[in-house]
């Protein structure tokens, strides 16, 4: 039997360092920020991406699955409150949303794992199931349209972002990717000299 932990409880351990527990939070709060703002790329026809995929991704990429799925819960629902209830009432299909989103970030770009076959295939993930499947489900549930009026609008509209947004991913996961190598490393403090062993 192998001794290798599976990808979820190594993601799970990386919850023991306060390097990503830090960092978590401040990609979270990145997230909630850059929802609020407003910031996004504008494209023709009448299209627009948002920036907070890539600090969801950069969970991902950098704690894995586990850690991810956990983040997505948090920037849902502080998301949420921070907004000032202005989305109406809560409703939970999107926190289930966010926290798959999370698993395909963490499964396809975990541990540090960048290329463009990555890139094609989690962005590819998070467009097809939970931007075209679960949200618009939600949304036919929350908001009485109709399913198929809701899919002749949200598939081409997916489908026309996704070459761009794979583009941001890979080289805005390439930027973090670098930028976390960099980082420095808070030093082990060395045991007082009465503890340490003869």
């Amino acid at each position: 039997m192998s001794k290798t932990p599976n990808i979820f409880v190594r993601s799970l351990r990386e919850l023991k360092s306060t390097r990503c527990l830090a960092l978590t939070a401040l990609l979270i709060a990145a997230n909630i920020a850059l929802d609020l703002m407003g910031l996004e790329l504008k494209l023709p026809p009448d299209l627009k991406i948002g920036f907070g995929f890539l600090t969801n991704a950069s969970i991902g990429m950098l704690f894995g699955p586990s850690v991810a799925m956990m983040a997505g819960v948090c920037t849902d629902l502080l998301g949420y409150f921070a907004g000032g209830f202005t989305m109406g009432g809560y409703f939970p299909g999107y926190t289930l949303t966010a926290i798959v989103a999370g698993l395909f970030w963490g499964l396809w770009l975990y541990p540090r794992k960048v290329s463009v076959w990555r890139a094609i295939g989690a962005k590819t993930c998070i467009n097809v199931f939970c931007n075209i499947g679960l949200n618009t489900l939600w949304l036919t549930l929350t908001g009485g349209k109709a399913m198929a009026a809701l899919l002749a609008v949200r598939v081409p509209k997916n489908l026309l972002m996704l070459p761009v947004e794979i583009v941001l991913l890979y080289f805005g996961m390439k930027l973090v990717l670098r930028l976390y190598k960099i980082l420095p490393t808070a030093p082990v403090p060395e045991r007082p000299a009465e503890e340490k062993l003869p």
